[in-house]
């Protein structure tokens, strides 16, 4: 049995919210949560909200155990990429890449 949460379109790049990712691959939620509440970057509080939400899913539509529940597949996927332009010298133009990303997390209980 595993529940799931999903936040899509989030303007954080994949690449940097799956270096958060990695850290609490394969943890206990509760040891998770405590360990993203002290990172300090904008990605660990977002994951932090998915991991709970999938958390609360467990408890209350599949009706597993809160203190027996680990992460056992956390991702961050590319999104679509916002583009935007930046005026430059001489009348030129520059190019933004605005990231997203999907961040998925999958618990189950031990």
């Amino acid at each position: 049995m595993e529940a799931k949460a999903t936040a899509k379109y989030v303007r954080v790049s994949a690449r940097k919210a799956g270096q958060i990712c990695d850290l609490v691959r394969g943890k206990d939620v509760n040891e998770a949560l405590a360990i993203l509440k002290f990172i300090p970057r904008s990605s660990a509080e977002i994951i932090a909200k998915v991991v709970k939400s999938a958390k609360a899913n467990a408890e209350n539509n599949f009706e597993m155990d809160g203190d027996k529940l680990y992460i056992s597949h956390i991702v961050a996927n590319q999104g679509p990429t916002i583009k935007r332009f930046r005026p430059r010298a001489q009348g030129r133009a520059t190019g933004i890449r605005k990231r997203t990303s999907h961040i998925e997390v999958v618990v189950k209980e031990k």
